[in-house]
């Protein structure tokens, strides 16, 4: 089984800094054409849109990809078109196997995703707005956690009167050592507020699949109470056998587009849906 997606949503984050919050935004293209150039360094950036809005503009993002994957004779095809409709179902399975390949063959070292996008359409414009922190892959009691030890962080405003008095008795050498102070403390703020962003989009991924999963074991508890009611009311209509083999039939029906969850570490159980 594939990574899930709060692994491969803080995995492309760190990889390509572009503040990625769920799986169906991979289907503009951009990020696939990022993770090629991690690998190969050889995307031509300048062509891919990463401020795209327009289905047609992603799947122009998807003709860049596809010719990196026939340079390089990549045996794999891009189901442009599904995955052009930012479906989430079809754009987790194409990233879980793009994590299959980077893993592979990426070279190491680091990867300046900022640096190389910066001439990029939309590139630099986007660049403002994305997170620079890692993704946490912890549980929502982790990210509660680090959000704790995040606003216990001496702030800019607490600093300050600090900061004042070095230049009172300083002079001129204090005034550059607390504008010096000042300056790292903004980056500091900065980085903690990046960082409690993206732990609160973790937070609200891991809220939104509960929900989602909740109502998905609702749905058949309901399909069979409702069955079995109708059974009861209708003595004889069908016999035993059909009636389990229909209750079955439920148990094990997948909707569209939902994904089934990873078992849990340390149970070992077999998984009924």
């Amino acid at each position: 089984m594939g990574e899930s997606r709060t692994e491969l949503i803080a995995w492309i984050n760190d990889l390509s800094q572009l503040g990625l919050t769920k799986i169906e935004q991979c289907g503009t293209g951009v990020i696939h054409c990022v993770i090629m150039d991690s690998i190969y360094r050889d995307v031509p950036l300048k062509k891919v849109k990463f401020n795209a809005k327009h289905e047609y503009e992603y799947i122009a993002n998807f003709k860049v990809l596809q010719a990196i994957f026939d340079k390089h004779k990549i045996d794999q095809d891009i189901p442009i078109e599904r995955l052009a409709k930012c479906r989430m179902q079809d754009n987790l399975e194409f990233l879980q196997w793009m994590k299959k390949y980077w893993d592979q063959f990426y070279p190491g070292g680091a990867y300046d995703a900022l640096a190389r996008r910066a001439s990029s359409p939309g590139g630099a414009a986007s660049v403002s707005n994305m997170s620079r922190s890692t993704a946490s892959k912890g549980s929502a009691n982790s990210i509660a956690t680090g959000m704790k030890k995040t606003l216990s962080t001496p702030s800019v405003a607490a600093a300050a009167p600090a900061a004042k008095r070095s230049v009172s008795r300083g002079g001129t050498t204090a005034i550059g050592t607390a504008a010096k102070r000042n300056q790292e403390l903004e980056e500091e703020y900065q980085r903690n507020m990046a960082e409690m962003t993206q732990q609160t989009m973790e937070l609200k991924l891991t809220v939104e699949q509960v929900e989602k999963e909740r109502e998905f074991y609702f749905t058949k508890l309901r399909a069979i109470e409702v069955f079995v009611q109708e059974q009861m009311e209708n003595v004889g209509a069908m016999g035993v056998g059909d009636v389990l083999e229909h209750i079955q039939a439920i148990m094990y029906q997948v909707e569209e587009g939902f994904e089934i969850p990873d078992p849990v570490e340390g149970v070992d159980e077999e998984e009924t849906y």
